[in-house]
C-alpha cells in the first residue's frame, strides 16, 4: 500500500521529466488547459442549475467524477493541442537550448502539481468515495494529508482568483502564442 502524498510526488517527478522532453511552450499549454478545467468545474458548479442543484448536492462519487472526466478531457486536449500543423511547423518554440529544457522541466512539474493535486483535492472533498481508496485514519500520514490539502490547487484558485487566472492565461495566450 502506497500512501497518496508519495504517490503524488511521484507524478510531479514524472510530469516534470516528461516537461522537459516536450519544451516550455508545450508544457505551458497544458498549464493552461489545468487552469482552462477548473475554470469550468467552478462555473458549473456555480452558475448551471442541473449541476448545483442535483450534482455538487449529491456529493460523493458523482461529484469526483464529474470533476474528474473534465479535468481529464482538458488535460488530454492540452497535450494534443500543441500537434496543431501551424503551431507546430515554426520553429518559434524550438527546443535548443539548456534552459528551454530547464523551464520545460520547472513547467511540467507544475503540471504535475496541477493535475494530481487537482484531482486528489477532488477525491479528498468527495470523500473518498471507492473501496480501493482510503483516506488516511491517523497517525503522520492524515497530518501530512491534513497540511497538503490547503496548498492544493483547487484550494487556492477557487472564486475569484479561478477568474484572474483565466484572464492572465488567457492574454499570455493571445500575446505569446498568437
Amino acid at each position: 500500500m502506497i500512501g497518496l502524498n508519495v504517490l503524488f510526488w511521484i507524478f510531479v517527478a514524472l510530469f516534470a521529466v516528461i516537461g522537459m522532453t516536450r519544451g516550455w511552450a508545450k508544457e505551458l499549454l497544458v498549464s493552461f488547459a489545468v487552469i482552462l478545467a477548473m475554470f469550468i468545474i467552478t462555473v458549473l458548479e456555480r452558475f448551471v442549475p442541473f449541476m448545483r442543484d442535483n450534482v455538487v448536492f449529491a456529493g460523493g462519487a458523482t461529484l469526483f467524477w464529474v470533476r474528474f472526466l473534465l479535468m481529464l478531457a482538458m488535460v488530454f486536449f492540452g497535450y494534443q493541442g500543441p500537434n496543431i500543423p501551424k503551431l507546430a511547423g515554426t520553429n518559434r518554440f524550438a527546443r535548443e537550448r539548456l534552459q528551454d529544457s530547464l523551464l520545460g522541466f520547472f513547467l511540467g512539474a507544475l503540471n504535475g502539481y496541477l493535475v494530481f493535486g487537482s484531482i486528489w483535492y477532488y477525491l479528498d472533498d468527495a470523500g473518498y468515495p471507492f473501496s480501493v481508496i482510503i483516506a488516511p485514519m491517523s497517525g503522520p500520514i492524515a497530518e501530512a494529508t491534513a497540511r497538503m490539502m490547503p496548498l492544493m490547487p483547487p484550494y487556492w484558485l477557487g472564486t475569484p482568483a479561478i477568474y484572474f487566472a483565466v484572464a492572465i492565461a488567457f492574454a499570455f495566450v493571445l500575446v505569446v502564442f498568437i
